[in-house]
């Protein structure tokens, strides 16, 4: 019996004790992190991410059938405009030009012997004719002749013709040949190279692109091409400046001036969202060696630095009302050891501050953190500041 009782304790300690300590850690206060509501210079901006990409560049591609007999140049190789760079094979095309002038000289022949009928019909004729003033033939005779050179005209005139449409297919073999030798349109580097000697090429057509040969683009003319969100691209305007930073050298900001913005959406990467292309053109990197493809993110700045009413961003949270489709901000105060949720409106933002435009005033203590209480704070909730809170920090930009 005694055993039994001594278990039984036991057995209440090891459960109830972790119960206990449950529900007493629900009642400790926690500890936060808040800042004071301040006045803060706001540059507004918006945030998108893209890639880098050279503006002037071109893909050659294929526009006969052939293999490749000679390639001159490899990845990475600089090439002036109209340097050669490949060849195709050409003997099928030289064999076409050879056999349309040989169809030219044929049918000029041709022509000259037509010539030669219509200057004997037209002799005939104007003795016939003679002849027949004098009633010494008859109407019959001198119609025939007189048809006859008519008909010779005409089948000079065909020879005229069809010597014309030779010359054309000769100026197309011509330039069908000419195809086989391909040569830089620009000054430029070889950014890729994707054809190999004895490869076929194939042209293309109306619905389909050829074979792609190389890319050649210009080294200076780098930009970044970043997708915004459609919720933001009104903002974005033609000549505003944007702070880019390309992934691999994070701690090397480039400024940047937008260039161009498309004009229609498309489906964001990744996301079921709707984005526009916006070019940034880069104007200064001597610094750091940028690369096509390359990731990055941009900062366009959307309207110039004000010094506005501002908490950050870090702080602000978000009730969506699906009933009423309407999304509302809110942040919690610390006041007198308790966490209050109070409503906001908020304004235009940078990367770390948010415009106040109603719900607070100047001096009122926001908590800011840490996320993983914050997460999960509630209205009424008991609170106190942390020691290394940034109450005590004044971070004017």
């Amino acid at each position: 019996m005694k055993k039994g009782l001594i278990f039984a304790v036991i057995l209440i300690l090891i459960i109830g004790i972790p119960v206990l300590k449950k529900y007493r850690g629900t009642d400790k206060t926690k500890a936060v992190e808040v800042q004071q509501v301040s006045m803060k210079t706001i540059k507004a901006s918006i945030l998108a991410s893209g890639q880098l990409k050279h503006e002037h560049q071109v893909k050659l591609t294929a526009e006969v059938i052939g293999k490749i007999s000679r390639l001159y140049v490899k990845e990475g190789d600089t090439v002036k405009k109209g340097q050669l760079v490949l060849e195709i094979d050409d003997q099928t095309f030289v064999a076409a030009v050879e056999q349309q002038k040989a169809a030219v000289d044929q049918q000029k022949v041709s022509i000259e012997r037509h010539k030669l009928v219509v200057m004997n019909v037209a002799k005939q004729l104007k003795r016939k004719r003679e002849l027949y003033k004098q009633k010494l033939i008859g109407e019959d005779e001198y119609d025939t002749i007189n048809h006859q050179y008519k008909v010779s005209e005409i089948d000079l005139k065909g020879g005229y013709e069809l010597l014309k449409q030779i010359e054309a297919r000769l100026e197309q073999s011509n330039e069908q040949l000419s195809k086989t030798k391909i040569e830089s349109p620009i000054d430029g580097v070889i950014t890729s190279l994707d054809i190999k000697e004895g490869e076929t090429a194939i042209s293309g057509t109306t619905n389909i692109v050829g074979s792609g040969l190389m890319t050649i683009a210009d080294p200076n003319s780098m930009l970044a091409e970043v997708n915004v969100d459609e919720a933001d691209i009104a903002q974005v305007s033609i000549g505003q400046k944007a702070e880019i930073i390309a992934i691999a050298f994070a701690d090397h900001p480039i400024i940047g001036i937008v260039e161009s913005i498309a004009s229609s959406a498309k489906a964001a990467p990744g996301r079921g969202t709707l984005s526009f292309a916006v070019k940034l053109n880069i104007e200064s990197s001597d610094a750091i060696k940028l690369l096509p493809g390359m990731s990055c993110r941009a900062e366009v700045f959307t309207q110039g630095e004000q010094n506005l009413l501002a908490i950050p961003i870090k702080a602000i949270k978000t009730d969506e009302d699906n009933d009423e489709d309407t999304v509302e901000n809110y942040v919690f105060i610390f006041e007198a050891g308790v966490a209050k949720k109070v409503t906001v409106k908020t304004g235009i933002s940078d990367d770390t501050f948010q415009h106040i435009i109603e719900g607070l005033e100047i001096g009122a203590s926001v908590i800011t953190g840490p996320d993983k209480i914050i997460r999960h704070l509630k209205d009424g909730d008991s609170v106190e500041i942390a020691e290394a809170s940034s109450s005590d920090e004044d971070e004017d930009d």
